[in-house]
């Protein structure tokens, strides 16, 4: 790891731990703290005053949201404002967010439709890419309808009528990128589960002697930690992908084995914390409705299964492993 990715990991680690203390905290009060510590700017080139990091580095910053379960929109609003940077347009100071997907028409350079918008009752403005286009859309005159992941996440439909928009062509592909994000944050969602569930299985004692000592929970914990191990080095693969610029195949394979590991997870870790992790007041399900959600969300397991199908089907039983080992190499 550089320096400056250490830096910024232990930066984001100390930040994320402070404000998810509270489960619920006040979102402008919150949003505060990591816009002045320039992570919705973690994309952004430096000379367009952001932090100039590469993918590798919003893996790790990402993770570490997933790790700390941090109810805050920040993998939303560092793709936004990537994208933007990327296009030529202007980077707002406002919160910017990217829309998960967008229907509707442009009509004599207006936008009528509807855009989905992970958090968006908080956005200033929002980033939706249609036909090779990007538009930067603001949200003041949008109509807002409220709603939840099974995390209790907000997921909002945001309607616009003849909006105005800026726009640029873009190639970018935001499902994808969206579906990189959440790989990254489901690897720190396993770590941080994982390390409640042995933390547990020490203290927890039954038939006196902790419930960790024996082998059954042994080799639960030790399934779990090569769930999660396997998709950190999924994500990282996808980051570093993206840094050449051609990561359709990697994180299609990422997502995919991010989305099997959740549902395994989340098992496993309910299974060692027998009853109680079931409980409302017992904080593991901050871990685990996240995990689930987020493995259903750009594209559940059988979508990232179709499409790695068909991409290996594409390339060929002969020339299958010769690309694997080219992208590994590059």
């Amino acid at each position: 790891m550089s320096e400056s990715r250490t830096l910024l990991t232990e930066s984001a680690n100390r930040l994320f731990a402070d404000l998810a203390a509270d489960p619920k905290p006040e979102f402008a009060k919150a949003w505060a703290q990591v816009s002045e510590n320039g992570f919705p700017s973690l994309l952004v080139p430096e000379s367009e005053g952001g932090f100039g990091g590469d993918w590798l580095d919003a893996a790790a910053v990402l993770r570490l949201s997933g790790f700390h379960a941090l109810a805050l929109p920040v993998a939303e609003s560092i793709l936004a404002n990537r994208l933007l940077s990327e296009a030529g347009l202007t980077v707002p100071d406002e919160l910017a967010l990217l829309a998960s997907r967008a229907t509707g028409r442009l009509v004599d350079g207006r936008f009528t439709g509807t855009a989905q918008v992970a958090w968006g009752r908080h956005a200033a403005s929002i980033v939706v890419v249609v036909d090779g286009m990007l538009m930067h859309l603001e949200t003041a005159k949008a109509l807002l309808k409220q709603g939840a992941s099974p995390a209790d996440e907000p997921r909002d439909a945001l309607t616009f009528e003849n909006a105005p928009f800026e726009s640029a062509p873009s190639d970018a592909d935001p499902f994808a990128l969206g579906a990189f994000a959440r790989t990254a944050a489901i690897a720190g969602a396993l770590d941080g589960a994982l390390e409640r569930s042995i933390a547990y299985a020490n203290e927890r004692v039954q038939f006196g002697k902790p419930i960790g000592k024996f082998q059954a929970v042994q080799q639960s914990l030790a399934v779990f930690a090569e769930e999660a191990a396997a998709v950190n080095c999924a994500a990282q693969a996808a980051a570093r992908a993206l840094d050449h610029g051609d990561a359709a195949f990697e994180i299609a394979a990422a997502k995919l084995r991010a989305d099997r590991a959740a549902q395994t997870g989340a098992a496993l870790a309910h299974q060692v914390h027998g009853a109680i992790g079931f409980t409302q007041e017992y904080g593991l399900h901050r871990w685990t409705r996240r995990l689930l959600a987020w493995a259903c969300e750009y594209g559940a397991e059988a979508h990232w299964a179709q499409t790695l199908g068909a991409a290996v089907a594409q390339i060929g039983a002969e020339r299958l492993w010769e690309e694997i080992t080219r992208r590994a190499d590059r």
